[in-house]
Order: C-alpha cells, then structure tokens, then sequence
C-alpha cells in the first residue's frame, strides 16, 4: 500500500488529504485515508473482488504487523516496543498480544484460510491441539466465534469427565464400601507410570487425544483402562 504525495497545504495549515494506492483497487475507486469512494456504474463483480481482497489485508495485516515487531525487537532489543507504539498508534499490551500468538505459530504452522483471530482462540492448547482445532474450523468453514464454542465444550466436557459427580445411589454405594471392613483390603496401590515417546510418538498421540477432546495423559489413562484384561476369577496360562 502506498500513500500519495501531500498537496497544497490547506486553510490553517493543515495539509490536503492524500490518497492511496491499492493495486487490487486500481482506478475502479477513489481510496484515501479516511475512506472509499466508488463510481455509480462499478460492476458487482469488481465491488465483490475489492471486498475479498480489503478482507485478506485485515486478516493479513495482524500477522505482518506481529513479525515486524518480532523481528525489531530481536534484532534491535527491547526497546523498540517503544518505537512500534509511535509508529502503529496502538498500544502496547495490544502490540504484546500480536507477537505473543505469532510466536505461538510457526509461519508453516499458519492457514491462510483462516484469521489471526482464529489462532488466538487456540494459542493455549498444545501444538497438536492448535492444529487439530484449527483444520476443523477451516474443514467445517467456523467463524471465530464457532470455534471459540467449540473449543470451550471439548474442554467442558473433558473436566465434566474428571470431576463428574456422583448420583444419590452411586454416592451412597461408595459410602457403604468405604465404611465396610474390607475396604481396606480392596484399596489398590497407586503406581506413577513413566513412559519414554519420541518426537512423532508424542506428536501422534497428542493427535489422537486432541480427537477425543483430552490430554494426552488422560487419553492414555483411557486406553489403559478399555484394554483386555483377564476374566474375573480366571487365571492366564
């Protein structure tokens, strides 16, 4: 985007008001800094082609203003916060907020079909989690929103799953088992189990968790517990 040369300079000073330059706009309307101006006979197609590419600048200029700070403040220090204020007019917690998702993006890692608005819904969701989310909203065709909602039930589902409580009938059976004399001796003891994932292992997994709406410890705990086991009161060879 390029901005004109000013004009004369008008009463009390100020200067003429500079129009800019968008190639995807052309000579099909009149664009200035505090706005648009279109012909009477512009053709709808050329009016739906202008609004598609005004569309990909929003979504798009978060990013690049993102990287640009990014790469500031790695090459020139921290101080250039204070620079990237005086030149976006924006704030610095909003100018945080940027880099804060885009360092949480790696630029392969970004979908094009999507907004900046998109991947903040998801930025505190492991990486695999972030890519699962974010293919199923560009898939489903989700708006922000949609996704945030979507988001939210998987996660209030899977803390619904860890903390659900117990019915008046289910309560009350536990009560009885904990207060009865064998309860101690059905106590199992509680093992921490550590197993070693590679890279891709861990990648996989956190996939297919992400499928189900859990963590990847959860989702292992899970598997575990479905797996085979011996029929009561029979012993293996």
């Amino acid at each position: 985007m390029k901005t004109a040369n000013a004009g004369p300079a008008g009463k009390g000073g100020e200067c003429a008001q500079r129009d800019v330059v968008l190639p995807f706009v052309g000579s099909q309307a009149k664009v200035q800094k505090s706005g648009m101006i279109f012909p009477q006979n512009l053709p709808e197609r050329s009016w739906e082609r202008i609004g598609t590419n005004l569309r990909e600048v929003v979504n798009s200029s978060a990013w690049w203003l993102a990287d640009w700070l990014i790469y500031g403040e790695t090459t020139y220090g921290w101080r250039r916060y204070k620079e990237a204020i005086e030149r976006t007019g924006l704030d610095y917690q909003t100018l945080r907020n940027y880099a804060w998702v885009a360092r949480r993006f790696e630029h392969h890692r970004r979908r094009d079909g999507l907004s900046f608005a998109h991947h903040a819904e998801v930025t505190r969701l492991s990486p695999p989690e972030q890519d699962y989310w974010l293919r199923k909203a560009e898939q489903q065709k989700w708006s922000r929103n949609e996704l945030r909602r979507a988001v939210r039930a998987s996660l209030a589902a899977q803390s619904e799953q860890t903390e659900a409580p117990l019915s008046g009938d289910d309560a009350q059976e536990v009560l009885m088992l904990a207060e009865s004399p064998a309860a101690g001796k059905r106590k199992q003891k509680v093992t921490t189990l550590t197993i070693e994932l590679s890279a891709d292992q861990l990648e996989y997994y956190s996939k297919a968790a992400a499928a189900h709406g859990l963590s990847v410890d959860k989702w292992v705990t899970r598997m575990l517990d479905t797996a085979d086991r011996p029929a009561a009161g029979k012993r293996t060879a």
